[in-house]
């Protein structure tokens, strides 16, 4: 039975609320002989009583158990501690202070941490926001991120900065308590931190440790639910709903709570009601997966824990006070108890993490990080315990399924970081060997020969699997720093970590072994990922421990034998038996064993040999090999060893880029292209490079070749003499084969030419960037975020670009769109090579494309050579494959040669040139340059190629017609073979170099003469043939050039009577000048026809988008009342909601426009069927795309002919009044002027298809309008036709006068199309409504502006927006207007004396609404005649109104108020009257904002009992003196939000927005509405609300409040996104307007550059939702990317 709320009795507690004294309860436990027990006692009566008195969440509840809590049971504690009052005494503590030198804030989420790129010691390394901003580093090269949380600022720790550790609020200092307040400080921490271990740690779900049971004992239990990472929301809401009989609000209420705090009760009860609940819990959680964890627990025991958090929250808080009560809560906490080892409190916590639930563990790790991280002495002994229990702590945390973020194991990286931290647990508990040997363990997949296997990952698995990366990451913080001085102790530590981490490659060696799939293709791809993630999480350590090895000559020694022996052991386990045998070409003779990579097993994983080859570096680049050679086991090295790996792994590549591993799918294509990738490529591709040059500079390089040609399975193509031979021996095609001669002959460039490693050749790491970046910049210019993204990174996260980068490239700025990309500078580009290790194949070609364009003569620079490699160009093998090449190349048949393969080979041969040119020119005498190609090149070839030399081949290609693309490479080559010849023969260098450059240059200069003559002739060639043609064509070109005098001279003879018409162009009234009488003649898109508008032909129509707006509204958040009974007939004046139609000016037929969207509906139908896939638009609402532009559409705007010219005749509002009279007076027969037919039915002077089209676009509007079905007998069709004309109408001219363009000239044809369609079918909308409503519209209309009796509820003057008025009126009038069959009153002047009467109206509301300010200037006091009739209107309404107005002197001022109040009015008048009546506008208002307010506008008397009228309605008195909101005229233009310039500075408002539903709790993805400022929480579930019967989140949510359904966000502030919102299923993302230093958007904060505000792009946005383009810029987004259209918009 369900305990009630009535068992509870609080007003007993309430009782002893006011006996309680706090500081006499702590006396009594002062004097009590055992002060634990006593403390216990009380909390064991007190605490069950104050806390977890049921279910009930409610504020009320939480604060009733806050202050019981405070009162009862913290106060006597303070009084205990502090011996006075405590807020004195803590007031005291904290004035006595010396606060830390340590910062110490801990992160919240998603709070903004800031690195220094200078002065870190590692990127671990972070300040908060004060910090930095009061810190040294702000004016450096600083990194930005946000925080995931549990992270604490390391301002004040010397060892964290190279320079500024401190900021101007931490410096050092000390401070000391009082005796008597240490001694009772160590009894209450203690007493308190161990009743909060005991009962965090605590098991029993039905008992207290001793001391603590409750008084009496109730059956009253809570079922506890607690969280865990594999369930998903879904499933625990829609358990809890079957489990408690819950609503869906209140489980994902639970639900929310459990996420965030790690658990929550669900029920209480009885045993019995609670256990029924969790037996339904686990029964439906446990199908798929184990189930959710659920207890029952004893309501006292969930009290006491409640209490213990409180409890520790409150020691975290009394700490800050003083900096000697948190070194005692330090010793109290790392005292041994009487247990000996890991029996300390904080042991005893952290050996427990992994079975306390996230609140605990957020809390207790909270105040570990306040009181021991915050101390440098505490810190290490609990860095030795936290070391110690290394391995118990990380198996725990294997076998948890939290988050690392809650998991105490994520302290390591305040402890690991610390350099001399990391270096004392190293040698004291031997940290390092820990680290790798609990990492190894954990992965226990091995094959038989003890390698890692991942293959057929369970999800089990591969979850482990990335838990155990992270102790990937705690071995990182421990090398990220290598030591500048060694001990013993430590060298020897180290080296035992770095044999244990050779244990772990020698299990990655090998690893993955793949064998080529021959006839058949793979059944099943295998797994490589794994293996590829290892190698990229370890990328880093292995260079983080070559670092180590080259600070200390002993330890490189050491590792580089123990590597050495590890790579023997690897080759003697391969597979023995492979067949020895001997290779002989040119003359040399070479030992190896059969091996063939496309027949046997081969790996791309030789971390083992790659470590070697980065060790052996390392002996070059310190010297060690040359100092100490005798130590080192030189003669140990097998050169064909050393190489047959790497090379295996090179051959594989090539053979995959060959094509010869197709059937072993996609798995091996994905591992080669992370072997070159820039994450692995340094520690894999470099390094097997290295191991190349390495062995081939100890080899005879002879020897070297020929395995190398064994390894690539070509060595038969060029031993066999005969070339028939040779195809015939070949297992491959002959595509294949020309693929991998190409390949190799790439290898021995890479080998021979890639010196930009320092070690390798004389260069530094710098020089290594720098060509880097040359090479990257010769494919094409590019972004800093590219060129840092193609770049390895260190341990630091740092590539070395910004060093380097401003010498070699020029930045350009961006623009709006775009960002700023590098441009190598000219003088760089001598440096490019084609062959550069690092380029893909498509890099390859668009470099040496884009070298073409700059250049066209080819020069290498091949940095600076050790000797032994060089030989490799002048070895007799390599002459032969150059000697076969170029054979092949003279005598082309068969296609035995590819002209890339020729390039490679004439590139080689320039090498080798610029090698002895080099030789030659620094050495001394000629005896010593031992480099003697020339010599080489000019003997015959020997057996078996029987062919003349290389350089007689050469001289015979060099005239070649099939080679003429390689001419200039020749001819430089057999140019530089003869200057070396002299060279060697002359005795004075210096003359006869430079007469060779100026022989070149002359040659030059002859070349790009003849250039320029081939060029002119062609051009007078081109003019002649063209002479000719216009002969032969007379008659075609008179024709036209008549045509073209004709309108030039038109144009020339046409500005005198345009300044004529200028100044009677008349747009309304009697007067009016008629448009010129034009036909518009337009073509169907769809079906190509051409056809002129006409009232009775078919109906034309233009694709048209409808929204409702709020771009214009002055009250955003007003409520409307239900669409079913709104009155939209008058427009308020704040235009809260508008409707706004934007079309994309694409004409069809109206027949043609519906078969099309037939097609489409049919299409979406059958799509439903089909895939249930999403499209961007809803057919449902009558969506499409235009089929020309495919921009979103709902309906369609029928085409009406222009207005006809006006019938010049003078006529009155009569028909208006006796029309009004007819419909008013029902009683008297109407006096009815001649002609004016009351019953009379007018013909419709439309076609039914127009008629049609006119219906269909009213409906549209308002079923948009109004958010309702479809009604055409509702009266309210018309109006919102009407509204959506105004409203466009309104939203332009504010926008161009906000642009400051001309109101006529300037618009776009779309938008110039859409408003006159907009406006004529406005006009002639009242045909398709029945004559009576329209007729009491007017009526309604008219009521407002001329006082009639018998209209009640008028609105008053102050609640009426007079455009939309006088366009409804207008509009309306036409109806009226045809009635009249006498002819001589005509429609225009009518229609200016509702210009008239409306535009007094207008001016009566600004004055009643206008503030004047006082003006400093003084004025002359003679008013014209414009401010005395001015303050005259003002007069007469001071008289009506009395002292509501106030009283104002200045006729001035009040006239500057009315004419620029009254301008957007006239401005949009202007606009409407032009598209309604199709007249040309003046001449000035093409050119600028012009506009006048001419005296007559200004009332006369007749309008007088309009006026008085106006200010007797009760509605304005009361809006005036405070009854509603007073809009002022003229209103200002809405913008979007001010942003703040510095980004970060919005990161911290969003970091301290807590969500407003879950009691105070960071929100995790907290977004900015740009429209309206709020900061809102999106994407979870605790915000989510319920619109039209659906759940939504959070920012779908406001844009029906803000935005009509419509929005714009910053969306997850943290991620630096932009989001457009519309309605629940449309979305997209835009990119941020702000930028870093380079131009670029930084989306995700992944690159961490300061952001700031780009004011153009954030403009550019601003203008696209004043344009109202939000829509059509998601519908483009979702058309050209799919993958927006499937995301669950309505949820964020």
């Amino acid at each position: 039975m369900a305990a009630t709320e009535a068992d509870r009795d609080p007003s007993a507690l309430c009782s002893e609320f006011l006996d309680f004294s706090a500081k006499d309860t702590a006396s009594r436990w002062l004097a009590a002989a055992d002060l634990q027990q006593e403390v216990c006692r009380h909390l064991a009566i007190y605490v069950p009583r104050i806390f977890c008195l049921g279910l009930s969440g409610s504020e009320r509840e939480e604060q009733r158990e806050e202050l019981a809590c405070q009162l009862l049971l913290l106060a006597p504690l303070e009084w205990l501690l502090l011996g006075e009052e405590p807020a004195a005494g803590l007031a005291l503590l904290q004035e006595n202070n010396q606060p830390s030198a340590l910062c110490g804030h801990v992160f919240k989420v998603g709070e903004p941490t800031y690195s220094c790129r200078e002065c870190a010691a590692d990127p671990t390394c972070v300040l908060c926001m004060k910090c930095f901003l009061g810190s040294v580093h702000k004016e450096h090269r600083y990194r930005m991120t946000t925080s995931g949380g549990g992270g604490f600022c390391d301002c004040g720790d010397s060892e964290a900065w190279k320079t500024g550790p401190y900021c101007q609020k931490h410096t050092p200092g000390d401070a000391h308590l009082p005796t008597d307040m240490v001694g009772r400080a160590f009894s209450v921490f203690f007493i308190i931190l161990k009743y909060a271990v005991d009962l965090l740690t605590w098991e029993h779900e039905d008992l207290l440790p001793a001391g603590l049971q409750p008084p009496e004992r109730e059956d009253t239990y809570y079922c506890m639910l607690f969280n865990d990472e594999v369930h998903t929301y879904e499933q625990v809401i829609y358990t809890l709903q079957k489990a408690v009989s819950c609503s869906q609000k209140e489980a994902v209420s639970f639900a929310t709570t459990v996420d965030r705090d790690g658990r929550k009760s669900v029920r209480y009860g009885d045993f019995q009601f609670c256990e029924q609940a969790k037996s339904v819990i686990v029964r439906n959680t446990s199908r798929q997966s184990k189930p959710l964890r659920v207890q029952v627990m004893h309501s006292s025991v969930v009290a006491h824990q409640c209490f213990a958090l409180k409890a520790l929250s409150w020691l975290g808080q009394i700490i800050q006070y003083s900096d000697g009560l948190r070194r005692i809560l330090c010793q109290v906490g790392l005292q041994k108890g009487p247990e000996g080892e890991n029996s300390s409190l904080v042991d005893r916590l952290m050996l427990n993490d992994s079975k306390m639930w996230k609140g605990a563990r957020n809390i207790y790790h909270q105040l570990l990080m306040n009181s021991l991280l915050m101390d440098l002495k505490y810190k290490k002994i609990f860095a030795i315990q936290f070391a110690k229990n290394y391995r118990r702590l990380q198996t725990d945390f294997m076998e948890d399924d939290h988050e690392r973020v809650v998991s105490v194991t994520s302290l390591s990286v305040q402890l690991f970081t610390v350099p001399t931290m990391a270096r004392m647990l190293m040698v004291e508990e031997n940290l390092m060997t820990t680290i790798i040997r609990t990492f190894v363990d954990h992965l226990r997949h091995r094959d038989p020969q003890g390698r890692f296997q991942f293959d057929r990952y369970t999800a089990q698995q591969a979850f482990k699997f990335g838990r155990v990366q992270s102790l990937i990451g705690d071995l990182k913080y421990v090398l990220i720093s290598p030591p500048s001085k060694w001990s013993d102790q430590l060298r020897l530590k180290f080296l035992e970590g770095f044999y244990a981490f050779l244990e772990l490659l020698k299990c990655m060696q090998g690893m993955d072994p793949v064998v080529r799939q021959v006839g058949q293709h793979i059944e099943m791809e295998p797994e490589w990922e794994a293996a590829f993630t290892l190698q990229m999480k370890l990328t880093n350590i292995i260079t983080m421990i070559q670092e180590w090895c080259s600070t200390d000559e002993r330890v490189l020694i050491e590792a580089y034998k123990k590597c050495l022996s590890a790579l023997s052991h690897c080759h003697s386990s391969l597979p023995d038996g492979e067949q020895p045998i001997s290779l002989s070409l040119a003359g040399h003779s070479v030992e190896t064993f059969r091996y063939q990579v496309s027949q046997e097993k081969v790996s791309i994983h030789l971390p083992v040999c790659r470590l070697l080859a980065g060790l052996h570096v390392l002996l070059s680049r310190t010297e060690v090999a040359s100092r100490f050679p005798e130590q080192l086991p030189l003669g140990e090295l097998s050169p064909p060893l050393l190489i047959e790996l790497p090379l295996r792994c090179l051959v594989l590549c090539a053979q995959v880029h060959a094509g010869m591993w197709r059937r072993n799918g996609f798995s091996l294509i994905n591992q080669i292209y992370y072997y070159h990738n820039v994450k692995c490529r340094v520690e894999m591709f470099d390094k097997d490079i290295i191991m190349l040059q390495a062995g081939a500079s100890m080899m005879d390089p002879n020897h070297f070749l020929m395995i190398v040609l064994s390894r690539f399975e070509l060595f038969h193509v060029f031993s066999t003499a005969d070339i028939r031979k040779r195809y015939r021996e070949a297992n491959k095609d002959l595509v294949q084969q020309n693929t991998l001669i190409e390949e190799m002959l790439h290898l021995i460039i890479m080998v021979v030419g890639e010196r930009y490693v320092a070690g390798v050749g004389q260069v530094e790491p710098y020089d290594e960037v720098r060509r880097e970046i040359i090479h990257l910049l010769s494919i094409r210019p590019m972004a800093h975020s590219e060129l840092a993204k193609a770049l390895p990174e260190n341990g630091n996260k740092e590539t070395g670009l910004e060093r380097v980068i401003d010498s070699v490239a020029s930045f350009k700025k961006p623009g709006v769109t775009g960002r700023g990309l590098y441009e190598l500078r000219p003088e760089w580009n001598r440096y490019f090579n084609l062959y550069f290790h690092h380029y893909s194949r498509a890099d390859q070609s668009k470099a040496e494309e884009a070298q073409r364009k700059l250049r066209r003569q080819s020069g290498e620079d091949t940095g600076k050579h050790t000797c032994p490699l060089v030989n490799l160009l002048q070895c007799d093998v390599l002459l032969a494959i150059e000697g076969a090449v170029l054979q092949w190349a003279v005598e082309p048949s068969g296609g035995g040669w590819t002209e890339s393969m020729l390039q490679r080979v004439l590139h080689l041969v320039g090498m080798a040139l610029l090698e002895e040119q080099q030789q030659l020119e620094n050495s001394s005498g000629y005896e010593d340059v031992t480099f003697n190609y020339t010599c080489k090149i000019t003997r015959p070839g020997e057996a078996p190629s029987t062919s003349g030399s290389v350089l007689a081949l050469l001289e015979s290609l060099q005239n070649a017609p099939h080679l003429e693309v390689h001419k200039d490479m020749i001819t430089w080559i057999l140019k530089m073979v003869s200057n070396i010849k002299m060279m060697r023969e002359r005795t004075s260098s210096a003359s006869s170099f430079t007469m060779m450059k100026d022989k070149d240059k002359a040659e030059r200069k002859r070349k790009a003469e003849m250039a320029r003559l081939r060029r002119e002739k062609i051009m007078a060639q081109m003019s002649e043939m063209q002479k000719h043609f216009i002969n032969e064509n007379k008659e075609l070109f008179q024709q036209s050039m008549e045509e073209l005098e004709a309108s030039t001279s038109a144009t020339h003879h046409s500005p005198p009577s345009a300044e004529l018409t200028c100044v009677s162009q008349v747009a309304v009234g009697p007067r009016r000048v008629g448009g010129t009488e034009r036909r518009q003649l337009v073509t169907c898109i769809l079906c190509q026809e051409e056809q002129e508008i006409r009232g009775h032909s078919r109906a034309m129509v233009l694709a048209a988008f409808v929204q409702r707006s709020t771009v214009l509204s002055k009250n955003r958040h007003c409520n409307l009342p239900n669409p079913e009974h709104r009155d939209p007939l008058f427009m308020h004046p704040d235009l809260c909601l508008g409707i706004h139609t934007a079309s994309c000016g694409h004409i069809m037929h109206a027949t043609c426009w519906q078969r099309y969207f037939e097609a489409v509906q049919l299409k979406e139908q059958r799509r439903q069927q089909r895939l249930r896939g999403h499209t961007s638009y809803d057919v449902e609402n009558g969506e499409f795309l235009c089929p020309l532009c495919e921009c979103l559409s709902n309906t369609v705007i029928p085409m009406l002919p222009h207005a006809a010219s006006p019938d010049h005749r003078y006529a009155h509002l009569t028909a208006v009044r006796h029309s009004h009279n007819k419909h008013t007076s029902e009683e008297a027969e109407p006096v009815v002027p001649q002609g004016f037919k009351v019953d009379f039915t007018p013909q419709n002077p439309f076609s039914s298809s127009i008629s049609e089209m006119i219906t269909t676009f009213s409906l549209s509007t308002y079923k948009v309008g109004l958010k309702v079905n479809p009604n055409e007998q509702d009266p309210r069709v018309p109006v919102l036709s009407w509204s959506s004309c105004a409203y466009t109408i309104q939203s332009i001219e504010r926008l161009l006068m906000d642009e400051e363009k001309p109101l006529f000239g300037s618009l776009p044809c779309r938008q110039d199309d859409c408003l006159s369609s907009l406006t004529r079918f406005s006009s002639a909308c009242w045909t398709a409504a029945p004559l009576k409503t329209v007729h009491t519209h007017f009526i309604r209309l008219l009521s407002a502006l001329v006082p009639d009796t018998q209209v009640e509820n008028t609105q008053s003057i102050l609640e009426i927006d007079m455009f939309h008025l006088l366009v409804y009126s207008v509009l309306a009038y036409s109806s009226i207007h045809c009635l009249d069959q006498s002819g001589c009153s005509v429609v225009d002047s009518g229609h200016l004396h509702l210009l008239h009467l409306v535009t007094v109206a207008h001016l009566v509301q600004i004055l009643l609404t206008s503030t004047t300010e006082e003006v400093c200037m003084d004025q002359d006091n003679s008013g014209s005649e414009e401010e005395e009739l001015t303050c005259q209107l003002y007069s007469t309404l001071r008289n009506h109104l009395g002292s509501v107005l106030p009283e104002v002197s200045s006729g001035w001022q009040l006239y500057r108020c009315l004419k620029a109040g009254v301008l957007p009015f006239l401005r949009a008048a202007a606009l409407f009257f032009h598209y309604l009546n199709s007249t040309a506008p003046p001449a000035e208002l093409l050119s600028i904002s012009y506009s006048k307010l001419p005296g007559k506008a200004l009332p006369d008397t007749p309008v007088c009992v309009c006026v008085f009228s106006w200010c007797c309605h009760p509605g304005v008195r009361q809006t005036l003196q405070g009854g509603g909101a007073i809009i002022r005229f003229p209103r200002e233009s809405n913008r979007l939000i001010e942003l703040p310039e510095d980004y970060s500075v919005l990161i911290n408002q969003a970091s301290s927005f807590t969500c407003p539903r879950s009691g105070g709790d960071k929100s995790r993805a907290p977004t900015l509405c740009l429209v309206c400022g709020c900061m809102l929480c999106s994407q979870s579930y605790c915000c989510q609300t319920e619109v039209d019967g659906e759940d939504v989140g959070a920012c779908t949510a406001h844009t029906f409040t803000c935005g009509a359904g419509l929005g714009l966000f910053l969306s997850r502030v943290r991620e630096s996104q932009v989001l457009f919102v519309a309605g629940k299923t449309k979305g997209c993302f835009y990119p941020p307007p702000y930028l870093d230093d380079y131009g670029e958007t930084d989306q995700g904060l992944k690159r961490g550059n300061p952001l700031h505000l780009c004011a153009e792009r954030y403009r550019k946005i601003e203008r696209l939702w004043r344009q109202h383009g939000i829509a059509e810029v998601i519908g483009h987004a979702q058309e050209a990317n799919q993958a927006l259209v499937a995301i669950d918009w309505q949820h964020l």
